[in-house]
């Protein structure tokens, strides 16, 4: 059984949206006309979540760090050329999200201002207090982005449960101390956010919810 926390925590992509389409997607044109070796749909989306120099220092031969901030400046013009076209709502987020007490904030990988503007668009940004991305400070797995949100809602470590599909969000929830919730639809491997030992698996976000409402 989830108690219910004060504060909850969310990861975006692979979270709340199915965006692997349109994220690996833009991916795809970036090293279509940067990189000679050839990239699939899986192996891109075992990257979601993580910075992309990750993925770039994997399949770019020997990349300078202007090479890189030059790609990374191509893909973010990519995918906001996209309008998140081919991302969707993952089925239970917005009736869990609905449901959940507490306060609620994000945490990922996409810089504030983006992740505002895909709440919006996908009209769940009327369930968060706080929206936090990662700007201009170290990426997941690093916990900067969960410090970063937490300070901003005036919550502790303790209070918060952290909700991510992926093996750095539940290696950034351990790190930070806060309670870890791994989602079992996203695009983690199992056996990779289990080495993180999450306190909690869940297959549908309203999983979450009937226990707050029992309070």
């Amino acid at each position: 059984m989830i108690p219910a926390f004060p504060v909850y925590l969310f990861d975006i992509d692979g979270t709340l949206l199915d965006s692997a389409q349109d994220i690996c997607g833009a991916v795809q044109q970036v090293l279509a006309v940067n990189s000679s070796r050839p990239v699939t749909f899986d192996y891109l989306k075992g990257y979601i979540g993580r910075h992309l120099f990750d993925l770039f220092a994997d399949v770019i031969p020997n990349p300078t760090q202007e090479r890189m901030d030059n790609l990374l400046a191509q893909y973010r013009s990519l995918y906001l050329a996209r309008g998140h076209s081919q991302t969707t709502v993952y089925p239970g987020v917005a009736e869990g999200l609905a449901a959940l007490g507490g306060r609620k904030g994000t945490a990922t990988t996409k810089g504030s201002p983006t992740t505002r503007a895909i709440l919006e668009q996908f009209g769940l940004i009327q369930h968060f207090q706080h929206v936090q991305g990662t700007d201009g400070f170290p990426c997941k797995p690093a916990p900067d982005v969960l410090f970063t949100a937490l300070a901003a809602m005036g919550a502790k470590p303790e209070e918060c449960l952290f909700v991510g599909d992926s093996a750095a969000d539940m290696e950034a929830g351990r790190r930070a101390g806060v309670r870890t919730c791994a989602v079992t639809y996203g695009y983690g491997k199992r056996e990779d956010l289990a080495r993180f030992s999450p306190d909690y698996w869940i297959d549908d976000l309203r999983e979450l919810a009937p226990q707050t409402a029992s309070l």
